[in-house]
């Protein structure tokens, strides 16, 4: 089975973090035996590029060919149906599904592509389209794995006397909500409680289980999310999350203990904490949520794949 890979997200020198899960993707396919090319557009170098993408997409389609095209995102799903040799396969990650005329392409596209992958049943519901497949990105259960927590803060410089709350991600972006965490830990130390509030930004992508590993809670308090890895990830590390209601994050969390789906305002984050701080237990996450492993999302992706090409012949 050949199948190229269209995405405009994809780790590159200069954003080493960027579109990591398309690689982990394509790793685990690779390792199920399937020969995967990756076509890789890099717009962060500039928007133009977008249109752009049609180019080297022809030109890759033409030189081999493929069983399936697998576009990432909805622009790579544009793209990747531009072709009509093979067949067209989108998966549909984040918040570009539910607002504006993006909402509105994503809906597009999932109607004229042979398969639509969505990351969570939300983003199912909006694109409309009964016979989408929800399959959330996996996560590399080999990189993210608990360790000793003492060590974790030695190895960061971080204190090994105080609580400590871990907020990943983009905190200058407004809609990733990091007043909500601040406010949160403010509140708590008001109370007397000694703790500190940590961020990993940017980091080299092996050092943030580490940062996992080091802390005491998570918080995440998004506006939009698909279906957030970093939640995932603080599964696979036992790592207690607080987390508002946003994209698969409840059913992610259902049944894990040391873990708490709160309303999206401080005092409710800070309660959550609180009981988790006060307990300073560890959660069952790795356990609860062996189903996100990289190898049992890629084995759901070849079904896919494979009921595709059935489709195909048998049409």
């Amino acid at each position: 089975m050949k199948i190229l890979v269209v995405t405009h997200m994809y780790p590159s020198q200069e954003h080493p973090e960027n579109g990591i899960f398309v690689q982990q993707q394509v790793a685990s396919l690779q390792r199920e035996g399937v020969d995967v090319d990756v076509l890789h557009v890099d717009v962060k170098k500039s928007k133009l590029l977008y249109p752009w993408s049609f180019v080297p997409l022809q030109r890759r389609t033409l030189a081999r060919r493929y069983d399936i095209v697998h576009g990432h995102y909805v622009f790579a799903g544009v793209v990747a149906r531009s072709q009509f040799r093979s067949p067209v396969v989108v998966t549909h990650h984040g918040d570009e599904a539910f607002f504006g005329w993006q909402a509105h392409l994503c809906r597009l596209v999932s109607r004229l592509v042979d398969k639509s992958i969505v990351v969570t049943e939300e983003i199912k519901r909006s694109i409309g389209l009964e016979s989408s497949v929800v399959i959330p990105c996996g996560v590399d259960f080999e990189v993210f794995k608990p360790m000793d927590k003492r060590l974790a803060r030695e190895q960061l410089g971080l204190p090994a006397d105080k609580k400590l709350v871990l907020f990943v991600g983009n905190y200058p972006e407004w809609r990733k909500r990091f007043d909500i965490a601040e406010d949160a830990v403010a509140q708590l130390k008001a109370k007397g409680m000694d703790l500190d509030l940590v961020v990993a930004y940017k980091q080299v992508y092996a050092r943030v289980p580490v940062y996992m590993s080091a802390c005491d809670a998570m918080v995440l308090a998004s506006e939009r999310e698909g279906s957030p890895q970093v939640v995932k990830e603080a599964m696979a590390c036992n790592l207690p999350v607080v987390s508002v209601d946003v994209g698969d994050v409840p059913e992610v969390l259902a049944g894990v203990k040391e873990c708490h789906v709160s309303p999206r305002d401080p005092t409710s984050v800070a309660e959550r904490l609180a009981l988790i701080l006060e307990r300073c237990d560890r959660s069952d996450g790795r356990e609860k949520t062996r189903r996100y492993e990289l190898s049992s999302i890629a084995k759901r992706i070849v079904k896919v794949y494979e009921e595709v090409l059935e489709r195909r012949r048998s049409g």
